[in-house]
């Protein structure tokens, strides 16, 4: 039997195992024509909306509606300006943030567990393999002893 190791990055040696499938492949789909163009412009736009930049920029733009709300003195006003800008034009950048920073963690997760998998795959295929030749060692020694 090969020494397999344990270290991750041995993992990366091995072909790929039939019967493990990287998350990645999962997901990748190919896109042709407007619907690539699409998912590209959605992914530029929602990788920039989701930076504390674009955060900080939005809380500066917010801060600059900020005295006609103070000057209103209307509760409407308040509740309008509270919903609308601080809420969504704030908080939806930092919320991506913070799902991005999920996602990441969740990717690398799911990476270590398809390294994990395939190197459980590949050793128990080499253990089989082990094991039928023991079985044929075992009934070729009892024909031997059978002939004597």
């Amino acid at each position: 039997m090969k020494n397999l190791g344990c270290k991750p990055d041995s993992i990366r040696k091995f072909k790929k195992h039939p019967h493990v499938i990287h998350p990645n492949d999962i997901i990748s789909k190919d896109r042709k024509g407007l619907a690539k163009f699409n998912f590209w412009l959605a992914v530029k736009i929602t990788n920039g909306v989701g930076t504390m930049w674009c955060a900080y920029a939005f809380f500066l733009l917010d801060l600059l509606m900020l005295p006609p709300v103070l000057q209103a003195n209307n509760i409407m006003i308040w509740v309008t300006y509270i919903a609308q800008t601080v809420l969504q034009l704030v908080l939806l950048p930092i919320i991506m943030v913070g799902q991005n920073v999920i996602q990441a963690q969740n990717e690398a997760k799911a990476d270590t567990d398809h390294k994990t998998l395939t190197y459980l795959s590949i050793l128990q295929d080499e253990q089989m393999q082990e094991l039928k030749n023991q079985t044929k060692i075992l009934l070729d020694l009892q024909e031997v002893l059978s002939k004597k």
